[in-house]
């Protein structure tokens, strides 16, 4: 899909200079103003509170890069934001995931080749992503690998990937 497809307005960094200080938290965060973040841009105060939360999901938590990661592209793929999923590919590379564990995430029914903590957060995001209620049964599992923190965490980050991958597809935004 091409750019000039988005349903909004991109906002060019440094136009608005009520953004300023919004746009070099996101500079320093992440080192360059995302499509995303010029999407995010036409609303100040969502575009800040973006960043924050979505900084403290991806770097400020407990959980494991990798774990993260193949949360974060399973989501994508289930809500079909392409645009997150190729954005995360290389985190999830430098996190150590094959490529083999990649392409298994683009199918409906993933094959064995996850181990069983990645298969349980994968579950996690299956399962939240597509019916919303998480069974007692698999809470019970994720008692048994995390503590209360990690547990926050891991249901944080689906639910954050959620909330990102519905607003890019509900704005067209793709690569």
């Amino acid at each position: 899909m091409s750019i000039s497809k988005i349903r909004v307005p991109l906002v060019q960094p440094g136009t608005r200079p009520e953004l300023a200080e919004v746009e070099d938290r996101i500079m320093q965060e992440r080192g360059r103003i995302s499509l995303l973040y010029q999407v995010l841009l036409n609303s100040g105060s969502i575009a800040s509170g973006w960043e924050r939360m979505l900084t403290a999901v991806r770097n400020q938590t407990s959980v494991p890069a990798d774990l993260r990661e193949l949360m974060i592209l399973r989501v994508a793929v289930l809500n079909g934001a392409n645009f997150e999923f190729e954005a995360h590919v290389p985190h999830a590379e430098r996190a150590g995931i094959t490529n083999e564990k990649i392409d298994a995430l683009r199918v409906a029914s993933p094959p064995d080749v996850f181990t069983s903590s990645e298969q349980l957060v994968l579950e996690l995001a299956d399962t939240m992503t597509r019916e919303i209620v998480v069974p007692d049964t698999l809470m019970s599992r994720l008692r048994q690998r995390f503590d209360p923190q990690g547990i926050v965490e891991v249901v944080a980050t689906v639910a954050a990937y959620n909330m990102v991958s519905r607003l890019l597809v509900a704005l067209n935004v793709e690569h």
